[in-house]
């Protein structure tokens, strides 16, 4: 069986990603930080389904725990797969916050740099011994970045930015073992990103889906299914690409 680690799976975009991902048959070690209740029921939703999950504590903003990390998954590889590799990984923990570029802090924008780019960048370091040739990565950007420039968000599109160009070095590198990797931009997308955001004030939600091509606002599943696309046979020849997954956003 492949075996996919998918971090920040305990809610929205990843969330749904692990559960697509074991959906193909592929077994998932899903990392959740504050969330231990969604991480949970992330794997439930997979056991019930037949498939095999795994949830392990990672803060994707401390380069530091990452050796333990490492050695977390070699355990759970062995001990739940028996195996001494893996094959995949969604880079996707992160967190959104707006602010305005004169009101930005410095410790915010550190704050996003260490999630958001410092640590998908040590974390697949970390983990590329472990993952087995011919692989896939996927990480999780956004349209902020690409195709969108809204007021508020220029650190955290600037770090979703040197991930995009992070994602075209690490195919470029990393295609020596044959490994792919790929980037997915969600447009708005209806998760717990800005705290709650959209639960908490669902009056933005019309006016969202009214610059959307297709006239609504995004679903975790939206961005999930074409997570696990990405990682699976069908998109063999595809890397170095920054898929726009917004439902044609500002079209």
């Amino acid at each position: 069986m492949k075996v996919a680690i998918v971090t920040g799976g305990s809610s929205g975009i990843g969330q749904s990603a692990a559960i697509q991902i074991a959906e193909r048959g592929v077994g998932v070690i899903l990392t959740y930080s504050g969330n231990l209740q969604g991480a949970l029921d992330t794997v439930a939703a997979i056991e019930k389904e037949g498939g095999t999950a795994v949830a392990l504590p990672l803060d994707v903003g401390d380069t530091g725990g990452f050796p333990a990390f490492r050695d977390c998954v070699v355990d759970a590889l062995r001990d739940t797969w028996q195996r001494d590799t893996f094959d995949h990984l969604v880079n996707n923990a992160g967190f959104g916050q707006m602010a305005m570029f004169e009101d930005t802090t410095e410790e915010l924008f550190d704050r996003f740099t260490r999630v958001l780019l410092k640590g998908p960048y040590f974390l697949t370091q970390t983990l590329l011994p472990l993952m087995a040739d011919e692989g896939a990565v996927v990480n999780t950007s956004s349209n902020s970045a690409t195709s969108v420039a809204e007021p508020g968000y220029s650190a955290y599109a600037t770090m979703k930015g040197g991930l995009n160009v992070l994602t075209r070095y690490m195919a470029k590198e990393f295609s020596t073992r044959g490994i792919r990797v790929n980037a997915v931009s969600p447009g708005s997308t209806r998760t717990r990103i800005s705290g709650n955001a959209f639960e908490k004030f669902p009056e933005v939600i019309p006016a969202l889906a009214a610059k959307t091509a297709l006239g609504r606002l995004g679903e975790p599943d939206d961005v999930g299914m074409v997570i696990a696309g990405l990682l699976s046979d069908e998109s063999r020849w595809i890397t170095a690409q920054n898929i726009d997954v917004s439902g044609g956003f500002n079209l």
